[in-house]
């Protein structure tokens, strides 16, 4: 992982760019409005944030506590108490998005897309959960009913995220895909909830992408080349960014209170792994040479 300060060298590039563009784009910016200036600047409570998904903590608050008011005070010289700073939280959500956008990788022609529950209580307290009372939804796996989000990826052969999104756990997987590739070339590879023939055709018509998945056991079968097929078994990259994801990320826990401060730190968590330096990827030449 990169440190603190090729961490904040990176967000402070980005934000002196953007914070000028999305002040002048608000609506109102031209009145007198009075702004009261931060001890800390959006660089500096943006590296703070994903920071906290490149650290081994589980929880925030100790992480506040004991490495940044602790380790990282010359870094941070005017730090505010943790309950200030959880106030300023949900203002990053934007530009983190922004940010976010810039750290996606280049599409390689070969992506792989699966989508992944995110549980934001325990099933058993659902009937009393009302923090996402109007945001999450029930949800089935294939392994349980949940109560939550849906997190859509999109990755290349090489690990990077391409493009992602965020609905209600009750969302359909095949609903978000036109967005999710729409600028993506080439092929895609997806499991057996995305078949749709409707869909793949007007894929290919409208973007030019095609995607690819195993059929059902009640289909008909069809030819498929060696090098698709080779590419398919390899399907099991975007599950295994999913697990960094969830268990090196954390962008999945039980204990938000506001479901801004849970995007944000579903956020975080996808830029703390676009700075990841390793990250799962395939052997593209080995597969072009078994299919040759």
């Amino acid at each position: 992982m990169p440190t603190v300060e090729e961490l904040f060298c990176s967000v402070d590039d980005f934000c002196q760019v953007f914070e000028h563009q999305w002040q002048s784009q608000l609506i109102g910016h031209d009145l007198q409005v009075r702004q009261r200036k931060r001890s800390l600047c959006l660089s500096e409570i943006m590296t703070i944030l994903i920071g906290f998904h490149q650290s081994y903590y589980r929880n925030f608050k100790s992480y506040y506590l004991e490495r940044v008011q602790t380790q990282w005070q010359s870094h941070f010289p005017k730090l505010v108490s943790y309950n200030r700073f959880i106030e300023w939280v949900p203002d990053t959500l934007v530009p983190l998005c922004a940010y976010l956008g810039s750290c996606f990788g280049a599409c390689t022609g070969i992506s792989f897309m699966d989508s992944t529950c995110l549980k934001v209580c325990h099933n058993r307290r659902i009937s009393q959960h009302k923090v996402f009372k109007d945001v999450a939804a029930r949800g089935k796996t294939s392994v349980d009913w949940f109560f939550g989000l849906k997190l859509h990826l999109v990755i290349n052969d090489q690990g990077e995220l391409l493009n992602f999104q965020v609905t209600p756990g009750n969302v359909d997987d095949r609903k978000p895909v036109p967005d999710l590739l729409q600028h993506l070339f080439g092929k895609v590879f997806a499991d057996k909830g995305y078949i749709s023939k409707k869909m793949f055709e007007e894929l290919m018509a409208s973007v030019g992408v095609q995607v690819i998945t195993k059929l059902k056991r009640n289909m008909k079968q069809r030819l498929m080349s060696l090098s698709d097929r080779l590419l398919l078994r390899k399907r099991a990259v975007v599950e295994t960014v999913i697990d960094q994801l969830k268990n090196i990320s954390q962008i999945e826990h039980s204990r938000h209170r506001s479901p801004v401060n849970c995007f944000v730190n579903i956020i975080c968590g996808l830029i703390a792994y676009c700075h990841q330096p390793k990250k799962p990827g395939i052997a593209m030449d080995k597969n072009l040479l078994c299919s040759a």
